[in-house]
């Protein structure tokens, strides 16, 4: 279990990182801290005192303590950082294609002589500020991150401004946090769920399912391809068709809604599209076992033309991502950024990767397919 005394010094360090407590600010009485956080005055005064001799904070005989400013003394890190220090930031780093895409970025920046620091959100906001702390107080360059659940507010925008202050240039990769209109590097994520939809529609596939990850920016905007595509080809859509979920439920939503909506029989769709082909792989195990085969009871078609697109026993159908190309990107703008400290919102910087459709053999044309009824 965490020490008090540390909870309070991670509070008040929090609020002097989010811009909520300014340099020579007077902050809280040792009274008021008891009170908030149930303590003693002895733990209050340990905290008082790390945060003391490790610069964040200064006592004046008889007026009380007060927020350091910071930007009069060196960085401190917890650990010693070589210099020409970079950060990549990813919601996730030993699964699926974030390991290409940081190949890329660290292959290019490796090579200007930059060491790289990788750190993961698991698509969590307060983890992406523990990390963001991290960054802020140390000798980091620049940043190099995926958004975490880009789809909904952020509570941590405080610290990509205090990193904009303190001169640390950041750009984003897969996703952006639109308010902050950053350099950014994604793919077309509408035009891909418009691809994946538009491919199965020619197959004569009428009745389509989509399963997108929607706290996520890219989801929704795959979602807004679905859509798209059945209006430009004037198919309708039937509602139950439409199945979104999110992180923290994305290991049981999409297999109980698969089943629910197999169990209609002659109501069941005859394809799917997916938010990746990491779905799509355990989607397809899920309805072998009820014998369903694929692609003749049910075609697939999935997202980012990972290695699983093509290690697969069926050979997966799949919107191509950049991957390693994105990190190289991303790696390049960082340098430039670094290099004439005048660039940190130039737009000229940012590349939307067109998609393409990979088609392999997830998808067949519904002529051939068979009943499932």
């Amino acid at each position: 279990m965490e020490a008090k005394y540390k909870k309070i010094k991670q509070s008040i360090k929090s609020k002097i990182l989010e811009g909520l407590i300014i340099p020579h600010e007077k902050i809280s009485s040792e009274t008021v801290l008891m009170e908030k956080f149930k303590v003693s005055r002895h733990t209050v005064r340990l905290a008082l005192g790390e945060l003391v001799n490790e610069g964040w904070l200064y006592r004046e005989q008889g007026a009380g303590t007060f927020c350091a400013d910071r930007s009069s003394i060196q960085k401190r890190s917890t650990y010693e950082l070589p210099a020409k220090n970079i950060a990549i930031i990813t919601t996730y780093i030993s699964e699926y294609i974030f390991p290409s895409i940081i190949r890329g970025a660290e292959s290019f920046l490796s090579e200007k002589g930059y060491h790289v620091s990788i750190f993961n959100t698991n698509n969590k906001h307060d983890q992406e500020q523990r990390v963001l702390e991290k960054i802020i107080n140390g000798n980091y360059d620049g940043v190099i991150l995926e958004p975490t659940n880009s789809a909904s507010a952020n509570p941590n925008l405080r610290y990509y401004l205090m990193m904009e202050k303190e001169l640390i240039p950041y750009v984003m990769i897969n996703a952006d946090y639109d308010e902050l209109e950053p350099v950014s590097f994604m793919l077309d994520d509408v035009r891909g769920g418009y691809l994946q939809t538009k491919h199965l529609l020619e197959l004569g596939h009428s009745d389509i399912a989509c399963m997108y990850k929607t706290d996520d920016a890219q989801g929704r905007k795959r979602l807004k391809g679905y859509i798209r595509a059945h209006r430009e080809l004037q198919v309708a859509i039937n509602p139950k068709n439409i199945i979104s979920y999110h992180t923290e439920n994305m290991n049981s939503k999409p297999f109980d809604a698969l089943k629910m909506i197999m169990d209609a029989k002659n109501n069941a769709p005859t394809a799917i599209v997916c938010y990746n082909d990491q779905l799509v792989l355990r989607l397809m195990d899920m309805l072998r076992e009820d014998n369903i085969a694929i692609p003749e009871h049910m075609s697939f078609v999935g997202y980012d033309d990972s290695m699983l697109a093509e290690i697969s026993e069926v050979k997966l159908t799949s919107i191509v991502h950049p991957k390693s190309q994105m990190g190289i990107d991303a790696a390049k703008a960082m340098i430039s950024m670094i290099e004439k400290k005048s660039q940190y919102h130039n737009q000229d910087l940012s590349i939307l990767y067109e998609p393409a459709l990979k088609v392999r053999q997830s998808t067949v044309s519904v002529k051939k397919g068979a009943d499932i009824s």
